[in-house]
């Protein structure tokens, strides 16, 4: 973390195309940094990505890492110096080929190799990380460059086994509506900026800090936030104490620690400077009471110490996410924000993308896409789908859901079996394996027998192209159809909206 150079050299993301790996980059190029990177597929995300100026290569090969060698880069950089935690800017420098490594005045050496960055996601077999380890360039996991920018600025780290995306959104856009401009790298794609990363001009840098391969501990924020902490990745993790132990590692980090005390773990383990609570847990520094559930919002007074702040606003549905608001309200007040400015903010926050994201509407039926994939965030989403239907012109509730790893729907088949009670119809299709391999021999017709066991109307179709063919056939208006899971459910969506029309 600590030799990662953001004076100028350039920096090579081998799959840059994905969610984390594409934040950063963005980020260090609105920063006028040099940034290449290669993926296999082209998107909306790697246009975006050209179009601040990062250079986008289709193909895996070792020529990639040669391509700033020859260029004549020109106003490349605002230098960032880290000192007692404050941001110093240098002003805009050019830059020259030197002989040296760099001069005195922070000029960039065409020569030098790339800084080459990976994601755990990526083979050691990859040809690109190949060639970087035959070259020579330094190496760094995505969770070092997001490490060291944090570490220059002053970091909000938003952690948890569930909420991170949502809740860092939130603090994002509170602090972005309150002028603060801090910069946001988030693992979702948010319409407020545009995307899933913002580089702002202010001294906070919010992000959204990950447990799932143990680089939670290399994190030191000025503030963290603790949503909730549960076993998620035993691809990774043998018990919930491994994963408290990796969450304690990192609240040892920092400065001031916010915990919501309605998880049990987060309660039992750990001690937060802050607090809050949706429970009515009378010690919690931050309580929401009085909660009104309507079909497109949710409604809360605010209570901040034993006096009540307001009534606020959340137009996420959802009781997960009038906790998630109250995350927000925590850090908001923290840093001197008042309350009406802070509710304000949330009231008016559009939430992130495959998060309870609406797809269309045709023939009396609406499509959600929801990134939910541990049972935990099943039924939290099919809960906020319950009060949308409760609540509104909807009738039914169908889920269907692709499950995610093979470890996940083997360590959870009884978790999972048990997640879709708030649905009136549940349709289930084939694991998606994310590169695992099938050391426990399961399948999803599995699942569906395990959830059949609780659930009266339970379809199972072993192929997305069976499930596509299948779903215009049952479903109705009035029907509320949420596609739910981490994989490529949600690319059947708008054949299935087409079908429907």
């Amino acid at each position: 973390m600590n030799s990662v150079d953001f004076s100028g050299r350039p920096f090579h993301f081998v799959g840059i195309g994905g969610i984390g790996m594409s934040a950063l980059a963005y980020v260090l190029a609105k920063r006028h940094l040099p940034v290449s990177g290669s993926d296999l597929r082209t998107s909306h995300i790697t246009d975006r990505l050209e179009s601040v100026g990062a250079k986008i290569f289709h193909q895996q090969t070792a020529e990639n890492l040669a391509y700033f060698q020859s260029l004549q880069l020109k106003q490349y950089a605002k230098l960032p110096l880290y000192t007692t935690g404050e941001w110093a800017v240098d002003q805009f420098t050019t830059a020259r080929p030197t002989e040296g490594r760099r001069n005195g005045n922070g000029h960039f050496q065409t020569k030098s190799l790339p800084q080459v960055v990976c994601s755990t996601a990526i083979n050691p077999s990859n040809a690109e990380y190949q060639a970087a380890i035959a070259q020579g360039c330094p190496i760094y996991h995505r969770s070092d460059i997001l490490a060291a920018l944090i570490a220059q600025a002053r970091g909000i780290g938003v952690a948890g086994t569930h909420g991170k995306t949502t809740t860092s959104s939130l603090i994002g856009y509170v602090l972005k509506e309150a002028g603060l401009d801090p910069t946001i790298i988030v693992g979702g794609e948010v319409d407020a900026w545009n995307g899933n990363a913002y580089l702002g001009g202010g001294d906070y840098l919010v992000a959204e800090v990950d447990e799932s391969d143990g680089s939670l501990t290399k994190h030191h924020p000025e503030v963290g936030i603790i949503t909730n902490i549960e076993l998620d990745h035993p691809d990774h993790y043998a018990t919930i104490e491994d994963v408290v132990r990796i969450f304690q590692q990192f609240a040892s980090h920092c400065r001031t620690l916010i915990g919501c005390l309605d998880c049990d773990v987060v309660r039992e383990h750990f001690t937060p400077s802050i607090t809050y609570s949706l429970q009515n847990r009378p010690e919690a520094d931050y309580q929401g009471r009085c909660i009104t559930r309507l079909a497109h919002s949710s409604r809360m007074e605010v209570w901040e110490r034993g006096q009540c702040l307001g009534t606020m606003t959340v137009a996420l549905p959802g009781d997960h996410n009038l906790s998630n608001a109250l995350a927000a309200v925590a850090v908001g007040r923290l840093l001197g924000l008042n309350f009406a400015a802070i509710a304000t903010a949330i009231a008016s926050f559009g939430g992130a993308k495959r998060r309870f994201e609406h797809k269309g509407y045709c023939n009396g039926i609406t499509f959600i896409d929801d990134y939910a994939h541990h049972p935990s965030e099943l039924l939290a989403t099919l809960s906020a789908a319950r009060q949308k239907v409760d609540h509104g012109k909807q009738k039914r509730v169908v889920a269907v859901f692709q499950p995610h790893r093979y470890s996940r729907t083997h360590t959870f088949l009884a978790e999972f079996a048990l997640a879709f009670k708030d649905a009136d119809v549940v349709i289930l299709t084939d694991i998606y394996s994310a590169g695992e391999q099938n050391r426990h021999n399961i399948q999803g017709d599995d699942l569906a027998q395990a959830v059949s066991q609780h659930h009266s109307h339970v379809v199972y179709q072993p192929s997305l192209t069976a499930l596509s063919q299948f779903l215009p056939r049952i479903l109705k208006s009035g029907d509320l159809v949420l596609f739910l899971g981490a994989g490529n459910l949600n690319q059947q969506i708008p054949a299935v909206l087409a079908a429907c029309a």
